[in-house]
């Protein structure tokens, strides 16, 4: 299987951590955070920091937050050169068990479907086809 591009990675921040996030992300490096009137407006429990094009880090604030660890860790999503029938099938090929599969998760180049396994080491991966 051939990565194009790592489209997403979710992180969580304390609930109070809109502002901390602007003056870091945005003032301090020069990115922009989007989405941040739906969040605001209760439409998404989440806001993003665009990096690039087609790479943001989603920010979900949390009243249950807690500093990273090795335990806590969410997933990594990446942007694969296959529809999701076809990662699915060379999945079970290589005997590796899908989690779960969404038909359009929302990232940052936009919706389209994604598989989802976890690695040896308990890690969540997302795999997801190229938004048309």
């Amino acid at each position: 299987m051939n990565v194009r591009t790592i489209d997403h990675v979710n992180l969580r921040i304390p609930a109070d951590g809109l502002a901390d996030a602007g003056a870091f992300y945005a003032d301090g490096l020069g990115f922009e955070l989007e989405g941040v009137d739906r969040f605001e407006a209760g439409e998404k429990p989440f806001f993003d920091v665009r990096l690039a094009p087609e790479h943001v880090i989603h920010l979900w604030p949390t009243d249950e937050f807690e500093p990273p660890t090795a335990t806590n860790y969410d997933h990594v999503a990446l942007v694969v050169e296959a529809d999701v029938a076809t990662v699915t099938e060379a999945l079970a090929d290589a005997g590796i068990e899908v989690e779960r599969r969404l038909d359009s998760p929302l990232g940052a180049t936009g919706e389209a479907g994604a598989v989802y396994v976890r690695d040896p080491f308990g890690y969540r991966v997302e795999l997801k086809e190229p938004v048309e």
